[in-house]
């Protein structure tokens, strides 16, 4: 079978694998779309320290059940469209144990700590497989990385009570922009590109800000009344937005961290202590946030189109990498169509 790997930092190829075959508790998917992600660009430009390479890519996954395993739930059949929970658990450790799976100490996710989607097939364990024949081919590969967003969301508590910032309005930041309207918080979302801000504003945004335009704290103090927000989502991962969101979160607020840093990060312990602020990350998502996402996608009229910047096929998705790693403000998502 065809499938796409990165060799080494910079590089991309395709490769020939053998087409895999279902253990006993495996599913067979046929792939019809996977997403590039950001850690998917990391591991293209060598800052993904989690990747060995070669390593083929991809997790966020659109596919067609081709075969099941002679234990595999009768549910499961082939012909139904599928999405994957790309996370593995150990069931063991203190993450487990507390059922917060999607962070467990050992996890390894598609495409980063093991080999991922971008092929033609690939096989799963059932208990990953989510199945809707209701959504699109192209809406089940935007599942997944929505699913981070709206886990961030949850992991801060927010309500209808709060004013929340989200930085960076990428995939994972639309994801926190969507979850936040939907709960009924007034939303603010900053970002270098316009274009992202019409998305964000589609989403529920009630405030948008250009940071390269505007001044951010001026017009955070404008529409907060000189409070600041409530809750902050770091979704970009610098060390301007990292310190931003400490800055910038209201006394006794939230801040939620999804985004990788590629450096260490000095911060401001004097705010930290006098706002009594609670900082926390958000990592990966767990089974309920996907199917808070696979319901909203269902229940409303949603244009995928906002979110996909390019459809390539296997042959054009070195390119597209290049020209993302070259400008990734640009890029919402690309998707490699099999």
């Amino acid at each position: 079978m065809k499938a796409i790997e990165i060799t080494t930092p910079g590089e991309m190829q395709i490769v020939e694998r053998e087409k895999p075959c279902p253990g006993k508790e495996d599913i067979l998917l046929k792939i019809s779309y996977v997403g590039f992600c950001g850690s998917d660009l990391s591991t293209y430009l060598g800052k993904n320290p989690l990747v060995q390479y070669p390593r083929i890519p991809g997790h966020e996954i659109s596919a067609i059940i081709e075969d099941t395993g002679e234990d595999v739930p009768g549910k499961f059949k082939p012909g139904q469209k599928a999405t994957v929970v790309p996370y593995t658990n150990c069931g063991q450790c203190s993450a487990c144990k507390r059922k917060r799976f999607n962070a467990c100490r050992y996890n390894q996710t598609l495409g980063v700590q093991r080999d991922g989607a971008m092929a033609e097939y690939i096989v799963v364990p059932w208990q990953k497989v989510l199945t809707d024949d209701a959504l699109s081919d192209v809406q089940l590969a935007l599942v997944e990385p929505m699913t981070v967003g709206f886990h961030a969301i949850d992991n801060v508590r927010v309500t209808d009570l709060d004013t929340v910032l989200v930085f960076g309005c990428g995939m994972i930041g639309a994801g926190a922009v969507l979850r936040a309207s939907l709960r009924g918080a007034t939303v603010i979302v900053v970002d270098i590109d316009d274009h992202k801000l019409e998305i964000a504003q589609l989403l529920g945004a009630g405030f948008l800000i250009n940071s390269k335009k505007q001044n951010l704290h001026d017009e955070l103090i404008k529409i907060t009344d000189g409070n600041g927000p409530s809750v902050v989502v770091e979704a970009v991962g610098s060390s301007l937005t990292y310190r931003s969101a400490i800055e910038e979160v209201a006394f006794a607020g939230r801040v939620v961290c999804i985004g990788y840093a590629k450096e260490d990060i000095a911060f401001p312990t004097k705010l930290w202590v006098q706002k009594e602020m609670e900082i926390m990350g958000s990592r990966n998502a767990n089974p309920s946030d996907f199917d808070a996402v696979i319901k909203f996608l269902k229940q409303n009229k949603f244009h995928e189109d906002i979110f996909v910047s390019h459809i390539v096929s296997p042959e054009e998705a070195f390119s597209a990498m290049k020209n993302w790693s070259v400008a990734p403000e640009k890029i919402m998502k690309i998707l490699v169509r099999f």
